[in-house]
């Protein structure tokens, strides 16, 4: 039996090495974001990420995303690739004042779920076209008692009007 080229060998060890770094990267990633998110008896906790923001998991019209809380925004925004997966039809348009300047944008109606047990039904949603990531404004945040501390939001979702 004749032996592969050495740089084949090479190549091969190279790739597995690269393979395992790579399963180890995703693995330690996922135990992140797991470990930033927790949910008992109405309390959720939150922990600070890594980008120093909190990140609430969730769906919107039953596709997942990770929400970016954000307590200067009034209204829940959602980018426009998002809106579309999920299939929200517009109602309106509008124009939003944001830390980048005014946007315009489009209204939807949309069905959110937060891990944890959180659901709004047909919430009025803000659609932007160069938005990176959902954000989850004061429209929701405002109706739970919330506190922050060394690196910890907690949600108390027990007197909310959701349950």
């Amino acid at each position: 039996m004749q032996e592969l080229p050495r740089s084949l060998k090479l190549a091969t060890v190279w790739l597995l090495l690269g393979l395992v770094v790579f399963l180890a990267v995703q693995w330690m990633q996922d135990r992140e974001r797991r470990s930033q998110f927790s949910a008992q008896g109405g309390v959720i906790e939150l922990r600070r990420a890594a980008d120093g923001h909190f990140h609430w998991p969730g769906r919107v019209n039953g596709v997942a995303v990770d929400f970016l809380l954000d307590t200067g925004a009034t209204g829940t925004t959602l980018p426009l690739a998002l809106a579309r997966e999920a299939g929200l039809e517009t109602i309106g348009s509008t124009r939003s004042d944001t830390a980048g300047g005014v946007v315009s944008g489009q209204i939807a109606r949309a069905h959110i779920e937060l891990d944890g047990g959180v659901s709004l039904k047909n919430l009025r949603v803000t659609v932007l076209p160069r938005l990176s990531s959902p954000l989850l404004g004061m429209d929701v945040l405002g109706k739970l008692h919330f506190t922050q501390a060394d690196g910890v939001l907690r949600l108390d979702t027990s007197n909310s009007a959701w349950n």
